[in-house]
């Protein structure tokens, strides 16, 4: 199997053309995207070998998906198929003062009805990371002992399991997100986060910072990886994307990351944002391949936070982004002149 594993629920995204609100839409633009799905195309575009581990039913608009994954570079020989649909979410884009907005029409999808039995763990052979996020247990209790009977599988193989924790308030409760995140968390190596999601899930926040305002303080975002490092003394590595929204069109971007040696901040970027979802799964991606090949400290997160900051000028979940091009903005060419 491949070196690098990803595991969750992939669904279609339809969207209004351009800016127009859901109210307005006469038609909608179709893609595919999802959280863990995402970071497998991320990291095929780097050139990583990486499969990714999903259920999806047996008909032609999941056909289309494994051929859309295929395309991109991702080993899709695991995904299971069975069920009857595909989780659906419909994306509002936002702009200036007005958020995104996402509605989802996922309940009884082929990923939420995936079982322990389903598993078979033979993909896990040859594999030396493995990638969930908070999402995949929050889609169902069946999926959540999906995810954990795998995770139990990994550790005891050596893998290095890494957690993006993506809280989604739609999906589920902050106290049953605490409670099953506690029993997971418990196999994971790298963990990354945002402003909010410590706070949601375990109630920790970052001293000093107000993501409302967009005031973040370093120090308080240190201190809460110190925290989670405490509370789960497994996790050697915690990643904070940084995120400043002077308003849905314009974020400031930055990330850190805590280890051993430190606290590492990378370089701020000022991004005037095409599609921002997919932005933490295009660092995590990042960071994932920057760990495997070496990279450590200032020069991990400065690649995983310029993975991200490509990615939000990228339409569609997929960050098409090269390690090159990643390499040449982390390394302070952002002018954006055309390459001739």
């Amino acid at each position: 199997m491949a070196d690098v594993l990803t595991f969750g629920e992939i669904m279609l995204r339809l969207q209004p053309v351009g800016y127009k609100r859901i109210m307005q839409a006469e038609q909608y633009e179709a893609v595919y995207g999802g959280g863990e799905a995402n970071v497998a195309v991320s990291l095929a575009q780097m050139g990583e070998d990486v499969a990714f581990l999903t259920r999806l039913p047996d008909n032609a608009v999941a056909d289309k998906c494994v051929k859309e994954l295929r395309g991109w570079g991702v080993d899709t020989s695991c995904i299971l198929r069975g069920g009857n649909r595909m989780g659906i979410y419909f994306c509002e884009k936002g702009a200036g003062p007005r958020g995104s907005n996402v509605i989802y029409d996922r309940a009884g999808s082929s990923f939420s009805e995936i079982a322990v039995s389903d598993m078979d763990l033979s993909v896990l052979g040859g594999c030396k990371w493995l990638h969930f996020t908070g999402i995949t247990p929050a889609v169902s209790d069946s999926a959540a002992e999906a995810a954990e009977h795998l995770l139990k599988a990994a550790k005891d193989r050596g893998v290095t399991v890494s957690c993006d924790l993506n809280y989604r308030a739609k999906l589920w409760s902050r106290e049953k997100a605490c409670k099953v995140m506690t029993r997971l968390l418990k196999y994971v190596d790298v963990l990354i986060s945002n402003e909010e999601d410590c706070k949601d899930v375990f109630n920790l926040s970052a001293d000093g910072s107000n993501i409302l305002s967009g005031e973040l303080s370093a120090e308080g975002y240190a201190l809460l990886a110190r925290k989670m490092q405490a509370k789960f003394p497994n996790i050697s590595q915690v990643a904070f994307t940084l995120r400043e929204s002077l308003s849905a069109s314009v974020n400031n971007w930055s990330g850190m990351l805590v280890d051993k040696d430190g606290c590492h901040v990378s370089r701020k970027y000022t991004i005037n944002i095409v599609d921002r979802v997919g932005g933490g799964d295009s660092f995590g991606a990042g960071l994932i391949y920057a760990l495997r090949h070496g990279r450590r400290g200032e020069e991990a997160i400065s690649f995983a936070v310029a993975a991200s900051a490509i990615k939000h000028t990228i339409e569609g979940d997929f960050n098409i982004a090269s390690v090159a091009e990643i390499d040449k903005l982390s390394k302070g060419d952002g002018s954006g002149r055309v390459q001739r």
